[in-house]
């Protein structure tokens, strides 16, 4: 029996850009994130045991930009199934409230909420 899916598959990583902090470069893209941590997805590999000072920039309730900053160490580097591409796990060090508020807000949306009942 074949089965369809039926609810489109949303890649993360293909919309939220990490930069440096610093130099405002793009160093990839965001796989996944955690309260502690994250994965990036990048063209080049990541230097493991290494601290970065990242950047990521969403659009902001104002029409600006909204950034949270971030430190954090990388602590594994591998190439990813995808040519060219590379996944790299990191620990975040104090992540701001601003990193929380997004992981709630990403689980919220990529998740299956049930629908709630009219009075």
């Amino acid at each position: 029996m074949v089965i369809e899916r039926l609810i489109e598959r949303h890649q993360l990583g293909f919309f939220l850009a990490v930069f440096n902090r610093f130099t405002d470069k793009p160093l990839g893209y965001l796989g996944n994130v955690s309260d502690g941590g994250l994965m990036l997805i990048s063209q080049l590999p990541m230097l493991v045991d290494a601290n970065f000072e990242l950047r990521l920039k969403l659009p902001g309730t104002d029409g600006g930009p909204q950034f949270i900053d971030l430190t954090a160490r990388c602590l594994w580097c591998r190439e990813d199934v995808t040519p060219h591409c590379y996944d790299s796990g990191f620990i975040l060090y104090q992540p701001p409230a601003e990193y929380a508020v997004l992981i709630s807000t990403l689980q919220r949306y990529f998740s299956f909420q049930p629908l709630q009942a009219s009075a």
